[in-house]
């Protein structure tokens, strides 16, 4: 997919011999399958159940009288027809309410599937309702609206009354049974059916190989796994990789003309670097995607090729003649990372139009997410000046409607919205910044602050102070109609990031496991440098191609830089950071900070003199003395023998390159494999990985500090100074007193020269 901030402009003119008309060379050996909507008796089934956390999107789980509906929103695959769905919703109701009266409506894309009502021998019991939902009614895209209508005794009735409520369940459910569809081999449709951005559930990519991979191939393969991952986003991608076999689902296969799986034995040769799709041999309800070639060159073509050019791929194969790359990109420029070199408006973040809209008494909330490169400079910052300019219906009289602005979950300000004479506003703030996310930072206490290195989420709340009904003397009830309020966040708001240097310690495994750092620096991965064994395993080659889908997902572009080489002595050489997958090379167990070796059933650790530290990587943010020791030296080292399973991963320094990182993903077998790609999976697992040490088993996951650290970036030597002594406040006086008696001396001298002219002058 093009990068849509412009900075990476490619080019390439590709040839569609069989795009527009069939090509008996290329031709699928079974008849292409239209497509089919009609229900199938023999077509695979699947099962698939949403809970409410998956639907919800983090909104409130009671319906009040202010708030008498929520939203569930799921998604459905395109090759997939719902046969059948039920929503099993659990709630309980407020035992003040009146019965029969009181209802629960439920609606599927704004048809009724069902009302519900509240029964007099169930108040304030735990309740569960099964309701149909209608599969014709089903899109892609659907939305469940649950609506509630409280009604109570009394003279009149006030819909604020805090004893109108109906509580749902997390427990509550939507549970679909589809059949899968016969679907047409046609490329205008990639890259469903492999990967579908609507399924919710888990996706898996297996990739096949007719053996042990190449580094071309292996390089292929990175491409197009980081392609997927960057449509991912949220959910990691599982990519299983397979050596001669097939798997029985959707795969991708990689085959020349002179190495190919078999089954792919009798298809025709190719010309050139080729894309094609095919249906499964064992089912005609799957599709295997071939990335074909006359060498292993021509893979890596067609799949780059397919990672951003896709849009015009139409038709069963289309052969590629070109791809060519016209400017490179810049650090930091990932597309789903925030510019920090000039001003961002709110309308670079937006995930979908009207994001910034609401409407209702109690409109949802507006979030809005943001990612940060981990290595801005943030010591000693003023905080992000930030100006955010809102529109609201203006309130009839001056009452406690309000905007109020929460960061990472955490309140930051509220802003009055003021009646009938203004009806904009403009909130101007700075938001603070950290480096570190350590639970002991002083400054989680003082004020939210926006994360380097990871997912920041702005969240504003627009709360209206509607109108309700009253009792008079003359009159036994006047309802006072509340209006239809309308509000939003204007798309030019602004945040600005420039002005910040780039300049981080390492190492820092923190910045690896958040945000891909330092290789996801360049977007394409241009500066990363692979390292496997010359004939990887299957285990590691799937590490290699989830870890670069992981990035991703992390910075929403294509790893079409990246270079994979079997050579560690070259490759340490070069100009580049290094992933190392597999075991550790000899020329790093000499090293004095290879702190954690593993070879075979062997693993040797040492642990460093602040290891009560390790859980506090110091950040340009928030930095510890102990984070300032040039080295933390190791007081002790533990072997031992074991056949259970454990994983690393070990950061430490170039040995050629001071500026160039080196990051480890160590393991012996399938199953340490196994662990550490489950770990990196993991969101809850990656936060507490940091240091330079990450020990993997399958109790959890620990981290060590331990070893020199070095800084990567770039600072003016002045900031470098203050920053170097800003821990030192015996060196800072020191310099101080030495600088004055500097200045008093020099001042001494030239007073006193001054003072003998005049007097010779005199004279």
């Amino acid at each position: 997919m093009l990068d849509s901030h412009g900075k990476y402009l490619l080019a390439f003119c590709i040839a569609l011999v069989s795009a527009s008309f069939p090509n008996p060379a290329m031709a699928d050996p079974s008849p292409p399958l239209a497509v089919s909507t009609q229900a199938d008796p023999d077509a695979p089934r699947r099962t698939m159940v949403l809970h409410m956390a998956d639907m919800a999107q983090g909104q409130q789980h009671r319906l009040w009288g202010r708030h008498p509906a929520e939203s569930l929103e799921f998604t459905l695959r395109r090759d997939q027809v719902v046969e059948s769905a039920a929503l099993n919703l659990v709630f309980t109701p407020s035992p003040v309410l009146e019965p029969r009266l009181s209802h629960l409506r439920v609606y599927l894309n704004e048809e009724l599937m069902g009302v519900i009502p509240v029964e007099p021998t169930e108040q304030s019991l735990r309740q569960t309702k099964t309701v149909t939902l209608d599969p014709r009614v089903m899109t892609r895209f659907n939305r469940l609206r649950l609506e509630f209508v409280g009604h109570y005794k009394g003279v009149c009735e006030d819909e604020q009354n805090s004893a109108l409520w109906l509580d749902i369940s997390r427990d509550t459910s939507v549970r679909i049974v589809s059949q899968a569809l016969r679907t047409v081999n046609d490329l205008a449709f990639f890259p469903e059916p492999f990967f579908d951005v609507r399924d919710m559930s888990a996706q898996s990519i297996p990739l096949v190989f007719p053996a042990a991979p190449s580094s071309d191939q292996l390089r292929a393969g990175a491409i197009l796994s980081s392609y997927f991952g960057s449509l991912s986003k949220w959910r990691r991608a599982r990519i299983p990789v397979h050596y001669g076999s097939l798997p029985v689902s959707n795969a991708v296969v990689f085959a020349t003309n002179h190495a190919r799986p078999g089954v792919l034995a009798g298809y025709p040769r190719v010309d050139g670097p080729t894309v094609a799709m095919i249906s499964h041999p064992s089912s005609p309800y799957l599709k295997l995607l071939l990335i074909l070639g006359r060498d292993t060159a021509d893979l890596v073509t067609a799949a780059s090729a397919l990672a951003i050019g896709n849009m015009i791929f139409r038709g069963q194969s289309v052969q590629v003649k070109e791809v060519q790359q016209l400017a490179p990109r810049m650090p930091y420029d990932a597309p789903n990372w925030a510019p920090v070199d000039r001003p961002v408006a709110l309308s670079e973040l937006l995930d979908y139009p009207e994001q910034l809209d609401v409407s209702g008494m109690q409109p949802r909330p507006i979030l809005v997410s943001l990612n940060l490169p981990p290595d801005l400079f943030v010591w000693r910052n003023s905080g992000i000046p930030t100006a955010i300019r809102y529109r609201y219906s203006s309130p009839r009289h001056a009452d406690e409607s309000r905007l109020s602005l929460s960061l990472n979950g955490r309140f930051v300000n509220s802003y009055l919205l003021h009646p009938q004479d203004s009806d904009s506003g403009l909130a101007r703030l700075r938001l603070a910044v950290r480096g570190s996310e350590n639970v002991g930072d002083r400054d989680q206490l003082v004020m939210p602050a926006l994360k380097l290195g990871g997912e920041n989420q702005l969240r504003f709340d627009f709360s209206f102070a509607g109108t309700g009904a009253v009792a008079g003397q003359d009159q036994p009830c006047q309802i006072l109609s509340s209006s239809d309020f309308r509000a939003t966040i204007d798309e030019q708001s602004t945040m600005d990031f420039s002005g910040f240097h780039h300049y981080l310690e390492m190492p820092n495994l923190r910045s690896f496991a958040g945000s891909g750092f330092p290789f996801s620096k360049m977007a394409d991965l241009s500066e990363t440098v692979v390292v496997l064994p010359r004939t990887p395993t299957a285990a590691q080659a799937q590490t290699l191609f989830e870890t670069l889908a992981g990035i991703g997902s992390q910075v929403g572009y294509p790893a079409l830089g990246v270079r994979v080489s079997h050579d560690w002595n070259v490759a340490q050489n070069e100009d580049a950071d290094l992933l190392l997958i597999g075991s550790t090379p000899d020329s790093l167990k000499a090293r004095p900070d290879a702190r954690l070796l593993m070879l075979d059933a062997r693993s040797a650790l040492q642990h460093a003199r602040q290891s009560r530290h390790a859980d506090a990587m110091p950040s340009p943010v928030a930095y510890t003395r102990a984070g300032l020791r040039s080295e933390r030296e190791a007081t002790s080292r533990v072997m031992v023998n074991s056949v259970a399973p454990m994983a690393a991963i070990v950061g430490m320094q170039s040995t050629s390159h001071p500026q160039r990182s080196v990051v480890a993903l160590l393991g012996t077998t399938d199953e340490d494999f196994l662990l550490l790609r489950d770990a990196l999976s993991d969101s809850g697992k990656r936060d507490v990985m940091r240091g330079s040490v990450v020990i993997i088993r399958e109790s959890g996951v620990s981290s060590e500090m331990v070893g020199p650290h070095y800084y990567v970036g770039h600072l003016p030597w002045w900031q470098k100074v203050w920053f170097a002594l800003s821990d030192q406040p015996f060196a800072l006086l020191l310099g101080s007193l030495l600088s004055v008696l500097t200045i008093a001396v020099l001042l001494w001298i030239g007073l006193y020269r001054v003072a003998r002219r005049r007097l010779q002058h005199v004279d």
